[in-house]
């Protein structure tokens, strides 16, 4: 198979970032399971496993320190495009996130970026009401104590493949 190259999109700020180091491990047309590296040097996180839901629009992220101790399932709402001619995925980070720490607790991040966006006209109405929509999804998974599910994929690539330390 031909893996595609993967892109990040961001509308705050705008960007368009090739995700050139990011080793897909699994792929397949709900799925696609990506081990990382940081794209700029942290203190806090190093590294991580994601599984990007296509057709969900959510990735789910199991971040890494540089022990590869559990920092934070860390999930983007997402809107990916996917470019068949030009073998490409771009993942549009639609700016709301969720972030599950391993004690229970849970923030939502920026919605004021995604309001921002909206006010600005980086987004359009529907891409907002998408994104709401998936974040409203997405937390009744978590709510429902569900979340399990979309770990699952992430944890069984990190036990059948070699840590993304291996790869840095």
């Amino acid at each position: 198979m031909n893996l595609p190259m993967l892109y990040r999109r961001r509308f705050i700020p705008n960007e368009l970032i090739p995700l050139k180091d990011d080793v897909i491990v699994e792929m397949n047309q709900e799925l696609i399971i990506t081990k990382w590296v940081t794209l700029r040097p942290r203190r806090d996180i190093a590294r991580g496993i994601s599984a990007i839901f296509l057709k969900e629009g959510f990735k789910v992220s199991k971040v890494l320190d540089k022990n590869d101790n559990l920092v934070y399932w860390y999930c983007d709402i997402i809107q990916p495009k996917i470019d068949h001619i030009k073998n490409t995925v771009i993942i549009e980070d639609l700016l709301v996130d969720v972030i599950l720490y391993e004690n229970g607790t849970m923030r939502i991040m920026d919605l004021d970026e995604l309001s921002e966006a909206l006010e600005r006209n980086l987004i359009t109405q529907n891409e907002a009401t998408y994104a709401l929509r998936t974040l409203n999804r997405l937390l009744q998974i978590i709510y429902r104590g569900e979340f399990h599910l979309l770990q699952e994929p992430v944890n069984q690539a990190e036990k059948s493949n070699p840590p993304a330390s291996e790869f840095a």
